[in-house]
Parts: structure tokens; sequence; C-alpha cells
């Protein structure tokens, strides 16, 4: 048999470490000298060791042209196979990982993007950001209708992003473990704060109940118009006046004129839809209070620091300058 070039036995090695079975067996004799693979040439069968190869199938000075994968040894005898290029993100997620990479550093800078050092802290940088996302969320909601599956996905979201901060919340309290042989011993295990224990699921199932009123709302016996809006149906044609106009029932419903306006059938609502709207109104006022409750219970349980007191006005005319 002739000798074989550099190229041609490349070009063997490659066919044979590309149909090498990935779940065959290592013994242990070749685990412990290195890694073989099972080659084929035209004459036979041979083994290739981590030893270096002589012969004419190597020449000096040869170099591989093309990447081989890279396979390691685990255990169990099976081989990893470490891919050569990432798996791609979809376009979404990725917009999706850029949004909360921008959240959690303008909460980390104290809403101070320039990094000059002068950010607020971190209580009140997560406590603004709810604030902005709420009145992202609900500021333009003026109507009794469930809410868009684009804002409500927007609103918890980024409530889990602002909320996932509470995890690190913690205080240390003292508890006792058993050895396994017996005995006992004393370890401080950190658990969450007791406020944030409390409150947090309560004003989540408050957030729940508000989300579930709006969307009873999704098939109603009324609707809404723009005000100056003419508006055709089977019942006739009806006009709602704009704000120019001065007949209107109330001077507050005047002061609000970029409220949508109403249109109940001429007959009126229902009587299971007026004890509907009751009960939405009672249940939400119910809501507030709870809502209300719990924040002047945090507030009265919450330390002051004597230097916020010092620097509050001793009179009231410095107060009211303070205030203007």
């Amino acid at each position: 048999m002739g000798s074989v070039s550099s190229e041609e036995s490349f070009d063997q090695i490659s066919e044979q470490l590309e149909s090498y079975n990935l779940s065959a067996d290592v013994s242990e004799s070749e685990s412990s000298s290195g890694f073989s693979c099972r080659r084929f040439d035209r004459g036979g069968s041979s083994s290739l060791t981590s030893s270096p190869p002589a012969g004419s199938e190597f020449v000096d000075g040869a170099s591989f042209k093309a990447r081989l994968p890279v396979m390691l040894p685990v255990v169990g005898g099976r081989h990893v196979v470490i891919p050569t290029t990432k798996a791609e993100v979809p376009e979404a997620d990725m917009s999706e990982i850029e949004l909360m990479k921008e959240r959690f550093a303008k909460l980390l800078l104290g809403e101070d993007m320039s990094g000059g050092g002068k950010g607020v802290c971190t209580a009140l940088a997560i406590s603004n950001a709810i604030t902005n996302l709420s009145a992202s969320v609900f500021g333009e909601l003026w109507k009794l209708e469930p809410l868009s599956p684009q804002r409500k996905l927007m609103w918890r979201r980024e409530m889990d992003w602002l909320l996932c901060v509470s995890d690190s919340i913690v205080e240390l309290k003292p508890s006792l473990q058993e050895f396994p042989g017996g005995g006992t011993f004393e370890v401080m295990v950190a658990r969450p704060r007791s406020d944030l224990y409390v409150n947090l699921p309560a004003l989540k199932k408050l957030d729940a109940m508000l989300l579930s009123i709006l969307d009873s709302f999704h098939d109603s016996e009324f609707c809404y118009a723009d005000r100056g809006v003419v508006i055709s149906d089977n019942d006739g044609i009806e006009a709602f006046p704009s704000s120019s106009t001065s007949e209107w029932p109330s001077i507050r419903q005047e002061e609000k004129w970029w409220l949508p306006f109403p249109k109940v059938p001429p007959s009126g609502l229902s009587e299971d839809s007026r004890k509907r709207l009751q009960q939405c109104r009672d249940c939400t006022h119910q809501i507030l209070k709870a809502a209300m409750a719990i924040n002047s219970n945090v507030l009265a349980e919450m330390e002051i620091p004597n230097a916020y007191l010092k620097s509050l006005p001793k009179t009231n005319h410095q107060s009211t300058l303070l205030w203007k």
C-alpha cells in the first residue's frame, strides 16, 4: 500500500471523528491513558491513543485546517460535545432583558443615570418606580372595562421585577437544629422581614381583586363615547356635547371635560346590572380601606430619624416659607 499524504489522513480522521458514537463505553484502561477513538483505513482497523502518532500517516509540520469538535470524558463513559456557536435568543426575549437591565440600573443608581452620585436611596427609588409604573398602566383608564393584555402583562412583569428586591430584605432569627446523633445547637436563620411577610401578600391579593373587578366589565350594558361625538344607531342619532357648551348637568362634569361620556340603553340599566355595579363599588371601597390601613400601620411602625425631625420647621411661618 502506497504512502498516504497528510491531507488524505486528515480527511479520514475527520470522517471518523464525526461518525464517532457518543454513547460508546470507555473502559478503565482507556480512560486512564486519555481517550481513544476507532479509525478505519483501507487495510483494516487500529486504535488511536493519546500517545504521539508515528508513521507515514502523520507528517511533521502538518496542521489541521478545520476546527474539530472538542469531546471531554465524563462520568458514566459518555462524552460531551461543546458547541462552537451560541444558541440564538429570540428578539422578544432580548428586548425584555434589555428593559429589565435598564430598570435595575436605574434602581442601583438611585435614578441618577449620569452616575454622579446624586441619586436617592434604594427604597425611594423603588417607591418612585412603582408610582410611575402605576401611572403608566392606570393613568389613562377612564372607563369601566378590562385592561388590555399588553398593559396587564406590563404591570405584572415589571411589578415582579421591582418586588423581587424584597426577597433579599431578611432578618436573622435564632433557630434550634438537631444533630443526627442527638443534641441540639442554635443557629441564626434568615427569614423575610415580618412587615413584608404580612403586608406584601395582602397587597398582592388586593391588586388581583382590582384586576378581576375590571375584567368583569367585559360584557356590560353601557358603553362610552367621547364628548362632542355624534353617534348613530338603531335608536336614532344622539349627539354628546363637547366641553365648550354650557349645557352640562353639573359643574363637576364641566371641570372633568376629558372624561368619556357614558351611554346607557333608553330604558336604563337592568336590575341585575345595577346590583353588580353596586357590588363592584362596595368591593372597591373595601379594597381602598384595606390598602390605606396597611399604609397607616407601616408608617406608624416606621422609625423616624432624629436628623429628619430636627430639619422640620419649628414655627408655622417657617413651614409656610418652606412650602412656598
